[in-house]
Order: C-alpha cells, then sequence, then structure tokens
C-alpha cells in the first residue's frame, strides 16, 4: 500500500487503536487529542507524533479522520478556528468515524467542499474489541470515487466497509445499527432471565441457540457475561443513549415510530441513576435485578 500522511482527531475508546493501525500500516500518521496525555501516550505506544491543535494536525495530511463525540464536538474540530477546515490542504479526503446526527456529516461535508475537500461520514460497529484487533464494520456516505480512494486506508482497522449512498447514509446506517442492538439486548434481558430462573446453563443454552435463527453477535459475545453480571466491555450507556437520541431525532423528522427503542432508553435512563453510567450496554439486564441500588 502507498504510505499516506495521516492525520487523527480523538483518541477515545475507538480511536486509540484505530490509529494505530494506520501507523502500524505504514502510514505517517500525527494525532490530536483533547487531553495531550493521552496523546502522549499515543506517541510512546506507535510510529508517530502528536499535535496540540486540529489544525496542526491536519495540515499537509492526504486524509484526516476524526473520532470524537458529538455534533458538538465535531463542529468545533472541524470549523473551529484552529479546525481541521483552517489548514487541510486542497485535495484531502476527511473521514468522520464518529457517530453523529446526518444532518451535521452534511452540514461539514458543505463547508469542506466550499474549501475545496472531500468528506466522508464513515460511523463504525464492533466496540472496543473491533477497534483493538482491526475488525470494524464501517457504514460510509459520500461520494464513490472518493470512497475508493480512501477505502485502502479505512481497511487498515476494519473487516468491512461499506458506502451505502450519499454523504448523511452512513450515518442514518449506524442508527438502523444501534436501534438493532437495542431490540437484541432487550430480547437476550429478558431471555437470560427467565433461562437463569427456570436453572437452565447458560453457556449450554448459548451454544444450542447461536446455530438458529436466535443467533447475534450479542448472543455469542454477551449472554454468559451477561448472565455472571459482567459489564466492563467499552461501549458505556451514556453513549448508547447519546446514540439513541441520534435515532430519536431522526426518526420525529421522518415522521416513524420507535416503541421499542424508547422502552430501552427509559431503562437504560433508570441504569444510569443507579450508577451504572460507564457500564456496557449489556447492563440492560440489570432492569430485572430486584436490588434497586
Amino acid at each position: 500500500m502507498t504510505s499516506h500522511k495521516i492525520a487523527f482527531i480523538g483518541l477515545g475508546t475507538m480511536g486509540f487503536p484505530m490509529a494505530g493501525h494506520l501507523a502500524n500500516a505504514g502510514h505517517h500518521v500525527t494525532v490530536y487529542n483533547r487531553t495531550t496525555a493521552k496523546a502522549e501516550k499515543w506517541v510512546e505506544t506507535y510510529a508517530g507524533s502528536f499535535a496540540i491543535t486540529p489544525a496542526e494536525a491536519a495540515e499537509g495530511a492526504d486524509f484526516v479522520f476524526t473520532c470524537v463525540g458529538n455534533d458538538d464536538d465535531l463542529r468545533q474540530v472541524y470549523c473551529g478556528e484552529d479546525g481541521i477546515l483552517a489548514s487541510a490542504k486542497p485535495g484531502a479526503i476527511l473521514i468522520d468515524n464518529t457517530t453523529a446526527s446526518a444532518e451535521v456529516a452534511r452540514e461539514i461535508a458543505e463547508q469542506a467542499n466550499d474549501c475545496q475537500l472531500s468528506f466522508l461520514d464513515a460511523p463504525v460497529s464492533g466496540g472496543e474489541a473491533g477497534a483493538v484487533n482491526g475488525c470494524l464494520t464501517v457504514m460510509v456516505g459520500g461520494d464513490s470515487k472518493v470512497f475508493e480512494q480512501a477505502k485502502p486506508v479505512i481497511d487498515c482497522f476494519a473487516k468491512a466497509a461499506t458506502l451505502m449512498g450519499g454523504v448523511g447514509y452512513g450515518q442514518i446506517t449506524k442508527m438502523a445499527n444501534q436501534l438493532c442492538i437495542a431490540g437484541i439486548l432487550q430480547g437476550l434481558s429478558e431471555a437470560i432471565t427467565l433461562a437463569k430462573s427456570a436453572g437452565l446453563d447458560i453457556e449450554q443454552m448459548t451454544e444450542v441457540l447461536k446455530h438458529g435463527a436466535a443467533g447475534s453477535w450479542q448472543l455469542e459475545n454477551r449472554a454468559k457475561t451477561m448472565a455472571d453480571d459482567q459489564f466492563d466491555f467499552g461501549f458505556a450507556i451514556d453513549w448508547m443513549r447519546k446514540d439513541l437520541g441520534i435515532c430519536f431525532e431522526a426518526a420525529e423528522k421522518l415522521g416513524v415510530e420507535l416503541p421499542l427503542a424508547k422502552q430501552v432508553d427509559e431503562r437504560y435512563a433508570d441504569l444510569q441513576l443507579r450508577g451504572y453510567q460507564r457500564a456496557d450496554t449489556s447492563v440492560l439486564i440489570k432492569q430485572f435485578d430486584n436490588d434497586k441500588r
């Protein structure tokens, strides 16, 4: 693969290893993180450098990746005084891996186009393990020619990267992904609670069910840990509620009802009040716990 100059903005749970895969593939990576100590730690772990602003990181880069918190964070790192658009060279490709709204993706894409830059919204799925192992699923919105240019670089941390349509369609696909996860986890929580109450062996149940119509990633990877009260797997319910909020806003604009997702969101809100804000999304099973701490 041709070596590129790459900037990576945002070194959270997902961004830190994703940027690492880009460096390990031989690209020249400059990172930026709001907390400088995290950027310094990244440089100690991988070959690369760090910048003190997004603009400094993006200067001269062929590709600029972002993986931050929400719409407002994106506007800041792209459009702020020291943002990416202030320094990115014409012809650079901007790739946003944040889970955000389709509206902000289209807003940034328009501003990028005014600066002779290309933009792809490219949210990811696969959790912390997927980021660490370089096997994320990437849902992309944008121009097909731009996507073809970017795909070999995205593939450094992905097992699958698919163009879903124009700008914003990557985010719409990620919304569908999160709605599926919410529904599956609710069903799995009920199934495990019933099975445990009846004395069923959860590991054996998982082995049987995974080969049938109930099979899913959540079943195979979370059923036993949910039954064992283990919920420290990276994607916190604080973040899931943020994602579901994006889904609800989009659904309202489209005139679509999301009754199950709203039920799950209410359960997560209750769990936040009980102190599970940073627990993995599979903590949903605790809604049936008699201990209402």
